[in-house]
């Protein structure tokens, strides 16, 4: 008894530690919030689609990374890559389609990166491209947006907790000033009802889960509180231009592959710039 009680804590040691990493604790906060949402989706869609997106992430970035280094690394951020798309798409999409969406992501991942990093948030290139591939639809439902105000709290104290942790609250709160303030502007120079949507349930929640979750993506984001400013505008913008004159589901995904490019190629620019004046 005295040595099984002993040994309990080494045996969770490397797992409390990975929750301590920023990737580990944003895993489980999403791995939380989903398992509420389940509540009240259909199980049998909603479920399914998760566990086939996470699944096919993970393995196929295990063997992405065996491939290119001929190594073993745990596939954290393919396990969120999944988990994102699994909760916005439909419940209702086909397992093919979210395989293959979570295929997307992850092959994008791989190919479409710098000395840095990957250029693109992976499932928002994903979920850009399902709309023009397969037609997807995304609700957003792990946003929780039928539990109301509760969810809308449960949200929120998630949210700015991990954007605290990885230090980038000051990123979120600019994109969602911006987004806001563009869309407050819109609604007096035109029609009131083509924009009023973003204010209300189930979009609300939706901003809210993308600005906590997608924008501030360690990895495609900057760390520099000057660049986190320029950066969270132009999701702003991009986001409500794609809104106004296209109106396609996947605007604020797209407006993010925008701010994702302009990161890239500063962080591309900035590289030499540095080391010629250093």
């Amino acid at each position: 008894m005295t040595i099984a009680t002993q040994s309990l804590p080494l045996t969770f040691h490397p797992f409390l530690r990975f929750l301590k990493t920023p990737k580990g604790l944003l895993l489980a906060m999403l791995t939380a919030m989903t398992l509420i949402a389940l509540l009240d989706q259909p199980f049998d869609d909603a479920a399914p689609a998760v566990l086939s997106a996470m699944a096919v992430a993970a393995i196929l970035d295990v063997g992405i990374i065996w491939m290119l280094r001929n190594e073993w690394e745990f596939p954290d951020g393919a396990l969120l890559t999944g988990l994102i798309i699994g909760v916005i798409l439909r419940p209702q999409e086909p397992s093919l389609v979210v395989v293959a969406v979570a295929a997307i992501a992850i092959i994008s991942k791989h190919v479409l990166r710098t000395h840095w990093s990957n250029i693109f948030n992976p499932a928002a290139l994903a979920l850009v491209a399902s709309s023009f591939l397969f037609s997807t639809g995304q609700s957003w439902w792990g946003s929780m947006p039928t539990f109301g105000p509760l969810g809308l709290a449960i949200l929120l104290a998630a949210g700015l907790l991990m954007a605290d942790r990885i230090n980038k609250l000051p990123l979120v709160l600019v994109f969602l000033g911006a987004y806001f303030a563009l869309f407050t502007v819109a609604s007096f120079l035109e029609r009131p009802a083509n924009v009023a949507e973003v204010f209300r349930t189930p979009d609300l929640q939706a901003l809210l889960f993308f600005a906590f979750f997608m924008v501030d993506d360690p990895p495609t984001c900057p760390t520099r509180y000057q660049d986190q400013v320029s950066f969270g505008i132009i999701v702003a913008v991009a986001s409500f231009a794609i809104f106004v004159y296209n109106g396609a589901v996947y605007f604020l995904p797209a407006g993010l592959l925008v701010a994702n490019a302009w990161e890239s190629g500063r962080r591309q620019l900035h590289g030499p710039l540095r080391r010629l004046l250093a």
